[in-house]
């Protein structure tokens, strides 16, 4: 699962890093750049739920093998592309492909690992989808910086596809689940059913919500850096996301957190700890700026590491469909407010950036607050 996490993450966000790159070679601004990664994520949230329906029908691993290989295929080729709106025809089909990874490994964990550390397995799941996240970007940036933006995205791809290799050769065949003919018509129904939960609703909107937040700033935050009064040239500015290692730690450290304080109290702190750190990116300080996008960063990723695998708790039945459902929404937040961060970044600055991820925020951990309680 770690091959699969960095194979998926290190090719869905490599461009995250040379953003700067692409607009200027392209001639296009801030938002029409952010559209590389927007074209990817929503590509993602839209083939979720029917590779839930392809894992059913052919089995986890199977379903997440032939992802890999058709998204490490179109990774490798779309840095190449000649015209920015061929760019995002494959950046779209490359995360459909991916929808495969993020939409199927928390119920096959949730299948392979006994219930009592299900909760630890998934934040283990999750520390490695950041590791992917991390590694592609500081892969790109600097050689980027070096070359251009072609060639730095192009080196992530090729990582992936190592990663790919690996998935394949050392990943145990699946002992919790035998593949069913699951039909269309019982996946819909599965789904409409979970989107009626308020339970699991709730879960849902914290993907939607604090995931769209944490792209925005990421996707901006490069751009603020690269102005006065910091002037940062992009290879350097992207040893920010070596903040994703206190994701690393902190998706794990939820995991633990929950067994002795319970999945509520975990995620509304966590999201105060994201709050905290997007107010301390106010800064006009660069070591406050990097302190603040750790505090935020970790805060995220334990939180996102207990709504994710509790999406797949929470669902009596139909568990694979119920974590497809939190990604569907997790990445729609990300392309919707990856994309609306910008029209923030052109009239209002960075301010205008934190205002917005701010108030998602707040209404995400207010939405816990009320939320029915198990």
């Amino acid at each position: 699962m770690l091959g699969a996490g960095l194979a998926t993450f290190a090719q869905l966000y490599a461009p995250q890093g040379v953003l700067p790159l692409i607009a200027v070679d392209l001639g296009i601004d801030a938002s029409r750049a952010s559209l590389s990664i927007s074209a990817a994520t929503a590509g993602l949230a839209v083939s979720v739920v029917p590779w839930s329906l392809i894992a059913d029908r052919i089995g986890r691993v199977q379903a997440m093998r032939f992802a890999l290989v058709a998204a490490t295929l179109l990774g490798l080729a779309m840095p190449w592309c000649p015209w920015f709106e061929l760019l995002i025809v494959i950046r779209i089909l490359e995360g459909v492909a991916l929808g495969g990874i993020p939409g199927i490994a928390v119920a096959y964990l949730s299948e392979e690992v006994s219930p009592m550390h299900a909760a630890v397995a998934a934040g283990t799941y999750v520390a490695g989808t950041t590791i992917g996240g991390l590694i592609g970007r500081l892969v790109a940036a600097p050689i980027a910086d070096a070359t251009n933006w072609r060639f730095g995205v192009f080196s992530a791809a090729v990582l992936a596809a190592f990663a790919t290799i690996v998935f394949f050769a050392i990943t145990p065949p699946p002992r919790g689940f035998q593949p069913r003919k699951a039909s269309v018509r019982e996946v819909s129904q599965a789904a409409l059913s979970h989107m009626a939960n308020p339970r699991l609703l709730v879960l849902y909107g914290q993907g939607f919500l604090l995931m769209g937040g944490f792209v925005a700033t990421y996707n901006y935050l490069t751009f603020r850096l690269e102005a006065p009064p910091f002037l940062i040239p992009v290879g350097r500015a992207s040893l920010l996301f070596l903040a994703y290692l206190a994701g690393t730690i902190t998706s794990r450290i939820a995991g633990d957190l929950i067994m002795r304080i319970g999945r509520q109290k975990v995620l509304l702190g966590a999201i105060g700890v994201m709050i905290t750190g997007l107010l301390i990116t106010l800064a006009t300080s660069m070591a406050w700026v990097v302190i603040g996008l750790v505090v935020l960063t970790g805060g995220f990723f334990g939180a996102h590491s207990v709504a994710s695998g509790w999406s797949g708790v929470r669902a009596e039945t139909h568990r694979a469909q119920s974590t497809s459902l939190y990604n569907l929404w997790y990445y729609t937040g990300s392309s919707v407010f990856g994309y609306l961060g910008g029209i923030a970044w052109v009239h209002f600055s960075w301010p205008g950036v934190v205002s917005m991820v701010g108030v998602l925020a707040v209404v995400a951990a207010g939405w816990v607050w009320l939320s029915p309680k198990d």
